[in-house]
């Protein structure tokens, strides 16, 4: 494998390690301390914010007209339907319900790119979704069920929808990849999130008691604006350089592991024959995405 692919691989994974964690620390978040949308507000806000001050410090790109439309429908799928619908849904569901649901993802990125770009679905990577579905489902429901009453539907619903805008978003910023430095797409696709998302969102903030947040749940809302969106969204536009939307959202199967190990580690957990049956399953599937032919990994 090449340097640079290693470094794409790399920084996928890190994203999927931060998003992984995410959903416990946003969940212990809303709505006792802050609704999803004011959460969301900060979220897009502080992203903007640091972009915007990092490219400062570099050489600015100009980009083309055409590119900017196309950056501005992204801001729609990536930032402003994406985030909103996922706090909102999993604000109204469970952290099971979510994860299972965020976990069909690859499949749709598979579907969305053979029609939008172009890709191919190869057998051998429509095994892997299959095996790293297969992983990830059998590993988030060994403690807990995927839970269908009235009372989840609405949430359910929404974090489908927010998974299937990811997927789009995933798909639709690839080509932009190839011309622009992934700093200079988020800073815009930031900043028109930020045109999106404030109207829908400034009520909640404004109605946020800030006064009455204890320091950890401070230091939960800090993880979501500065790893969960800032660090996250670079490290998976910087993949996005040198492999695939499928191979990129096939990494998605890694975040049930990372949560059975911070179990483990925290002693809530312990290493069963389900999670090394499950995570075999989930590294296979991730090789067959990423395996282009033999001894080539997809770019």
């Amino acid at each position: 494998m090449k340097k640079e692919n290693l470094t794409a691989h790399l920084a996928v994974l890190g994203a999927n390690i931060i998003f992984g964690l995410n959903y416990v620390i946003a969940k212990g978040i809303m709505p006792h301390w802050m609704e999803p949308r004011a959460i969301i507000f900060l979220r897009v806000t502080g992203a903007t914010a640091a972009f915007w001050m990092v490219e400062m410090l570099t050489v600015r790109e100009k980009v083309a007209p055409k590119d900017m439309r196309r950056m501005f429908v992204l801001a729609i799928f990536g930032v402003a339907v994406n985030q909103i619908l996922f706090f909102e849904g999993l604000n109204l569901t469970t952290p099971i319900n979510a994860s299972i649901i965020m976990v069909g993802t690859p499949i749709l990125v598979l579907v969305m790119s053979r029609f939008v770009i172009g890709d191919k679905i190869s057998a051998r990577k429509l095994t892997g979704i299959i095996l790293g579905f297969s992983g990830a489902a059998f590993l988030i429901l060994r403690n807990g069920h995927l839970t269908l009453s009235s009372d989840t539907t609405l949430g359910n619903l929404l974090v489908l929808i927010n998974a299937a805008s990811y997927g789009l978003f995933l798909v639709m910023v690839k080509p932009l990849m190839s011309k622009y430095r992934p700093l200079t797409v988020m800073k815009w696709v930031f900043t028109f999130g930020l045109i999106f998302v404030t109207p829908v969102s400034i009520g909640e903030v404004i109605h946020t008691n800030f006064s009455i947040i204890p320091l950890n749940i401070w230091f939960s809302i800090m993880y979501v604006v500065i790893f969960t969106t800032i660090f996250a969204y670079f490290l998976n536009n910087y993949s996005l350089q040198k492999i695939s939307p499928s191979a990129n959202s096939s990494y998605m199967y890694l975040q049930p592991i990372l949560a059975s190990l911070v179990a483990i580690f925290a002693g809530k957990d312990k290493l069963t024959m389900t999670e090394a049956v499950a995570s075999l399953l989930i590294f296979t599937g991730v090789f067959f995405v990423n395996k282009r032919r033999v001894g080539k990994v997809t770019v």
